[in-house]
């Protein structure tokens, strides 16, 4: 008798699992990603304390004799954005420019390396000859991003709690509530998807070569930048996560299809 041969096939959710999880493991075993996450925990807790401490400090210009008294933060939501009334509080200058959201810039650098590694090393090229398809490619690389952009994100709000319990300073919401707090919060994850859809179109058109990735995530990063504080403020609300949520499954969508062809008409080293 002759045996029948078969061959198992592998649908799309079976694909991508399988993708999801080897990709998932290379999270974890990145230094990058601990980095970036100790970072985004660190970060507001060594500004808040550091502002708090400088707070009455004056420096002297040398040449007018202009004496500046430097105002440190009151409120320990200072580093997630202006509360009502807030734009007199002290330290604003600084929490204007260096705030929660520089974490969506900051996850540039594990997409970008995290994609970047896989051209460099040839296991793009192998994983797409085995049986791999490039759409599950580029959706288990922005989920990746995701995750890492949302843990920073979330780490990020607890170490703006734990600096300002150190520091001292009020927890007063000035009118707003713990929804608000938490809408703001959902709010960015929901947007992180954006930013990441952005990082991986760019990796993927610049392939091995991080640095090049890296730059131009930077700057597609930075014309987006500066709405993120006015679509996803303190005072947030069901309405302000929903925008987000679709915004970013629209980009996610988008940016993600044209990743694929991107992929799909150029070679892979």
């Amino acid at each position: 008798m002759e045996k029948s041969v078969s061959f198992e096939s592998f649908g799309f959710w079976k694909r991508l699992n399988s993708m999801l999880k080897v990709d998932f493991k290379r999270m974890l075993r990145s230094r990058v990603f601990y980095i970036l996450l100790a970072s985004a925990l660190v970060m507001p807790v060594l500004m808040t304390v550091m502002m708090a401490m400088m707070d009455g400090s004056e420096s002297v210009n040398q040449q007018t004799g202009e004496v500046t008294v430097m105002e440190g933060p009151e409120n320990a939501w200072q580093n997630i954005g202006t509360l009502p009334g807030g734009e007199d509080m002290g330290g604003m200058d600084v929490f204007g420019m260096c705030n929660v959201n520089m974490t969506f810039m900051g996850v540039c650098v594990f997409v970008c390396l995290f994609i970047a590694e896989d051209f460099r090393s040839g296991y793009a090229k192998n994983l797409f000859t085995v049986r791999a398809k490039k759409g599950d490619y580029v959706i288990s690389k922005t989920l990746m991003g995701f995750l890492c952009g949302a843990s920073m994100l979330i780490l990020y709000f607890i170490g703006s709690a734990l600096g300002g319990a150190i520091a001292g300073l009020s927890f007063d919401l000035h009118g707003l509530n713990a929804m608000n707090l938490l809408m703001c919060l959902l709010s960015k994850i929901f947007l992180m998807p954006v930013f990441v859809s952005i990082f991986t179109l760019i990796s993927i058109a610049a392939k091995k070569r991080a640095w090049l990735s890296i730059c131009g995530s930077l700057g597609g990063g930075m014309l987006l930048f500066m709405t993120v504080s006015m679509i996803t403020p303190l005072s947030s609300t069901v309405a302000n996560a929903g925008l987000c949520l679709a915004g970013g499954l629209l980009f996610a969508s988008g940016l993600g299809a044209l990743s694929t062809l991107i992929l799909n008409k150029t070679s892979l080293v």
